[in-house]
């Protein structure tokens, strides 16, 4: 499967165990469930609704998300799943704000439904702006080279406002330090910039029509091997999500606006309330 396939977005996305072995489930993946999911009926979201922090993007307990990914010819390379564990309040303390807290366990299949991928990550909410986890913004090809050596990962996340207003987002970053245990040995950066948010407009995919904000931003890629050594990566990025619902869609472009991947929302289970 091609790497990019492999990259962050939503999304949404999103702790990372990308290097870890992967083990076949016990059942196998829902892909055909939800790749009958365009005759779905439609559904909506309003993102003029007051979405409730308790409960970032809507996520209940079992709350699952099914992601299509597509190539540059938008067809179907694979499919990932995002199934809410544990979602719970956190305290004030001193200065720091109450927040909410969800971990989403996240699995990755190829097109012919092959484990690629099993992942955890933690969406944070407070002050009324989800905070998805920074170490979404990996492109885990860029780790490919420097296997059995170590990682330390310096993630900011990214905010998506539940009432944002059109204008200018807060950008993350992500910080791979790779070593080994008496060296140093590269840099693997990830940063976006320019984050810019519009709409509402309404967007739709096989799970349904929502209406949702778009994000449009730049996404830089590099790998410092040494200050005088850097392969760098520009690409714009465009995503759609609806605060009651998540990230609907994401596409990945190159510079010259050529679309390099994408996924999109194919089906959603509401959990337990």
């Amino acid at each position: 499967m091609p790497n990019n396939l492999l990259r962050q977005l939503l999304l949404p996305a999103a702790a990372l165990g990308l290097l870890a072995a992967c083990t076949r489930p016990d059942t196998a993946p829902p892909v055909e469930a939800a790749a009958a999911s365009p005759a779905a009926e439609v559904q909506t979201a309003s993102p003029t609704a007051s979405p409730d922090c308790g409960h970032p993007f809507g996520l209940y307990p079992e709350t699952e998300l099914t992601y299509q990914l597509t190539n540059e010819k938008r067809q179907p390379q694979g499919i990932q799943i995002l199934k809410v564990a544990t979602i719970g309040e956190k305290p004030a303390e001193k200065k720091a704000p109450a927040y909410t807290q969800v971990l989403l366990k996240s699995t990755l299949y190829d097109n012919n439904n092959r484990l690629q991928l099993n992942d955890e990550f933690q969406y944070l909410c407070r002050n009324d702006t989800v905070l998805t986890d920074g170490r979404l913004l990996l492109d885990p090809g860029m780790l490919r080279s420097f296997r059995d050596r170590r990682f330390a990962f310096e993630p900011v996340p990214l905010a998506w406002p539940n009432q944002p207003t059109a204008g200018a987002l807060p950008g993350g970053s992500l910080t791979v330090q790779v070593s080994s245990p008496s060296v140093d040995i590269a840099k693997v950066m990830t940063s976006v910039t320019n984050r810019r948010v519009s709409g509402p407009e309404n967007v739709t995919v096989p799970a349904g029509t929502f209406s949702c904000y778009k994000v449009e931003s730049r996404y830089e890629y590099v790998t410092q091997a040494r200050p005088d050594l850097i392969r760098r990566t520009v690409k714009q990025v465009v995503d759609y999500y609806a605060p009651n619902v998540g990230i609907v869609r994401t596409e990945m472009r190159d510079p010259d606006g050529e679309l390099d991947h994408s996924a999109e929302l194919i089906k959603r289970a509401p959990g337990r309330r």
